[in-house]
């Protein structure tokens, strides 16, 4: 098989990135509309910043966040309980050959830009960075 020329391997391809943003769309329908048959998730609401997809496209890792941050652990547990159920409800929203693999993680962007800011805030940082 002939290599992409145009992929030098620096990052996702443009089909993972698509791939990736519709399988997060249609993760933030399933968990906002509440369709899984659990109450304990249906009654979390739970962000998804980003999903990332394998190079295969066999693997779906959804980085997510319960609104407020409390219950980190106990959405994850819920979420990995029922990724059965919503592994089935993107089967039958993507066109894909192959349903990827559900896997959680927690989004830790929003504590980075918070730790960004406060670093900028300091006043030695402050000072060096103005002319």
């Amino acid at each position: 098989m002939a290599k992409n020329k145009f992929q030098d391997g620096s990052g996702p391809s443009q089909r993972q990135l698509r791939v990736g943003e519709t399988i997060r769309r249609a993760l933030s329908d399933v968990l906002s509309r509440g369709d899984v048959h659990d109450s304990d998730l249906n009654r979390m609401s739970i962000t998804v910043g980003e999903v990332r997809v394998s190079s295969d496209l066999k693997i779906a890792t959804a980085y997510v966040l319960p609104l407020g941050g409390e219950g980190q652990e106990d959405c994850l547990k819920l979420l990995a309980r029922n990724k059965g159920e919503l592994r089935r409800f993107m089967g039958k929203r993507l066109a894909l050959k192959f349903t990827p693999d559900l896997r959680f993680q927690l989004d830790t962007t929003f504590d980075r830009m918070d730790e960004t800011r406060r670093m900028l805030d300091q006043a030695d940082v402050r000072r060096d960075t103005q002319e």
